[in-house]
């Protein structure tokens, strides 16, 4: 299953995280990308946060203002089966050879901070536990390097064998 990344994102604390056009990935996460609260976000399990562009539309279509970056993902992803991330699944973006390597490790449980971008502030609306196939992930890097904006990002199923 291959789709493409869309955006990359970033802050210095906080959301939204802003795009940029290209990052270095390492196992602390995203370069220029800060979280507020360790407690429940970034190290080496929760270095990456990814969430589906289709998932982003599909509440937009049911009225909730977010946007890419608005949730606090780094990556934003078009094209994937999102009903099927889940922890074990690896993704990898770039060239087979050279692409950074992640693994979904959990589904990202939403948090107050984010309510601003659901209508009601119903923030609950990305959970997993409510609404399974909506959630943003968390990975952690398998393989570090750089991403840019519009590279293939490529699924590979958690009980397929690891390439290479």
């Amino acid at each position: 299953m291959t789709g493409r990344l869309v955006q990359i994102n970033v802050s210095s604390g906080g959301v939204p995280k802003l795009p940029v056009p290209a990052a270095r990935v390492t196992r602390g996460g995203v370069d220029g990308d800060r979280q507020r609260d360790l407690r429940y976000h970034g190290g080496p399990d929760r270095a990456v946060s990814v969430w589906s562009l289709e998932i982003i539309e599909a509440l937009r279509a049911e009225g909730h203002p977010v946007v890419p970056g608005g949730a606090g993902e780094n990556l934003t992803v078009s094209g994937l089966d999102w009903a099927a991330m889940r922890p074990g699944v690896r993704l990898r973006v770039g060239g087979e050879a050279d692409g950074v390597e992640l693994e979904v490790t959990a589904f990202a449980a939403p948090c107050p901070i984010i309510r601003r971008n659901f209508t009601g502030g119903s923030f609950d609306r990305i959970s997993d536990k409510s609404h399974p196939g909506s959630s943003r992930v968390y990975c952690r890097v398998l393989r570090e390097g750089r991403v840019a904006a519009g590279e293939a990002v490529t699924a590979i199923a958690a009980s397929q064998p690891a390439p290479g």
